[in-house]
């Protein structure tokens, strides 16, 4: 049975929920992970792991004429996303499909940008995954994931509480950098917050 309090993978009402509260208490570590990537206007843009689909309303206002995608494993986590950027999808700009990251369903080199918020834990087989993001990310185009807590943060208590029941996949930022190397990422930049556990893991496609 789906834990609906899973926030791996929502279901139902309560993930719906869940959802909503995402959007909320994760705006402002996005919005400060969002401001390492430099949009311009045209920007073809993924978001994975789209959860509530917050993200990609703010990038839709830095892509004026660009075009977005997000792709979700969990359907309640696509119908939020879908919900709240209806605009978006009727003018044509914003595609939002249920798949996995171990199989994304688009063409090689499609993106200029990814990202992916509090996402990067639940993935499957993260090390392989990040190499199927950057086999649909154009070249000279950039990664960006962004998480909440990270390996060797200062973490408290209840971070390693939440990390073992929910068995997150959590990085120190060294393997991060290695995990970025080996799936054919360069120019690798590692952000943290001072007074937070924060990270920001960025890089680019030769």
């Amino acid at each position: 049975m789906i834990d609906p309090g899973n926030p791996g993978n929502p279901a139902g009402e309560a993930g719906a929920d869940m959802l909503h509260r995402m959007n909320r208490s994760h705006f402002e570590m996005t919005g400060w992970g969002l401001n390492f990537l430099t949009f311009n206007e045209t920007d073809h843009v993924l978001d994975v792991g789209c959860g509530g689909g917050m993200t990609l309303k703010r990038i839709a206002d830095l892509v004026p004429q660009g075009q977005l995608a997000g792709v979700d494993y969990s359907d309640v986590s696509v119908a939020e996303s879908q919900k709240l950027n209806e605009a978006l999808i009727a003018s044509g700009r914003l595609e939002v499909r249920q798949a996995s990251v171990e199989q994304l369903p688009f063409e090689d080199e499609t993106f200029d940008k990814i990202v992916s918020i509090e996402s990067f834990y639940f993935w499957p087989d993260p090390p392989e995954n990040l190499k199927e993001a950057v086999r649909v990310l154009k070249k000279g185009g950039r990664l960006l994931l962004i998480a909440e807590v990270y390996g060797d943060a200062p973490l408290s208590d209840r971070d390693r509480e939440n990390i073992a029941n929910y068995q997150l996949f959590n990085p120190t930022k060294d393997e991060f950098r290695t995990y970025f190397k080996q799936a054919g990422l360069t120019d690798i930049a590692i952000h943290t917050k001072e007074g937070e556990c924060w990270i920001a893991v960025e890089g680019c496609k030769l």
